[in-house]
């Protein structure tokens, strides 16, 4: 059992990159952690260089999926794996160095059933990013806040760690939402069932390479799934 260790869920497509870059400094950041990657079957070949990282590193798993499916249906796949696996406490993270791997520790630390790194507490912020990023990000989670009646400030981030129980408890089978949206539905959950959810300052950096997956259908799914959160009753 794993009950006492962390996995970090790592989604991938298209991170040849990234990859074997990311996975050393994470492992490296703490011993309690290790790192399930869920790669939507790249076609640059990520998933061939994480299984040769898994081969060396016993810390290391790779979960293959079929194809690509949205961020939240990589991230469900990996919260399956890892509970399966036992894992006390299960982490999202991007792969692409916008979330500091230095940072996982202060997640870890931190007394909570749900933990987030947050760019709008003091002490968080964002780096590399244009004016219209900035007013899209802080809006949509001002946005989100208002409609949801939630004191959290930052719900669309996705640097995250839960206690076991939280995803055990959120039904996961009912969560349709995929990008921005899925953030900020999990943590409604979560807020909704009771959990203590706190926030810890991170600075959030534009990816080092390869091309941003954000898209005006993520965006636009955010805006409406809000109001579908305030009025169900997941």
């Amino acid at each position: 059992m794993n009950e006492n260790r962390a996995c970090v869920v790592l989604p991938t497509y298209n991170e040849r990159e990234n990859v074997p870059a990311i996975v050393p400094v994470i492992l490296a950041a703490s011993p309690l952690v290790d790192v399930l990657v869920v790669d939507d079957n790249s076609p640059d070949g990520t998933g061939r260089i994480a299984d040769d990282l898994a081969a060396r590193e016993p810390r290391v798993r790779v979960l293959h999926r079929q194809r690509k499916d949205g961020l939240g249906r990589a991230y469900l796949a990996g919260f399956a794996e890892a509970l399966a696996a036992g894992y006390g406490r299960i982490i999202e993270m991007d792969a692409d160095f916008s979330h500091d791997p230095a940072r996982l520790p202060a997640l870890l630390d931190a007394d909570a059933d749900l933990v987030l790194g947050s760019r709008y507490v003091r002490g968080g912020g964002t780096a590399h990013w244009g004016l219209g990023r900035r007013l899209l990000s802080r809006g949509g989670s001002l946005y989100a806040r208002t409609i949801l009646g939630v004191p959290i400030r930052d719900l669309t981030g996705g640097f995250k760690c839960f206690r076991r129980k939280v995803l055990e408890n959120l039904d996961l089978a009912t969560v349709r939402s995929s990008g921005y949206a899925f953030q900020i539905e999990l943590t409604f959950r979560a807020l909704r069932r009771g959990y203590s959810v706190i926030e810890v300052p991170i600075t959030f950096t534009d990816r080092r390479v390869g091309k941003s997956k954000m898209s005006r259908a993520i965006v636009a799914e955010a805006l409406w799934m809000v109001w579908k959160l305030r009025f169900s009753k997941a």
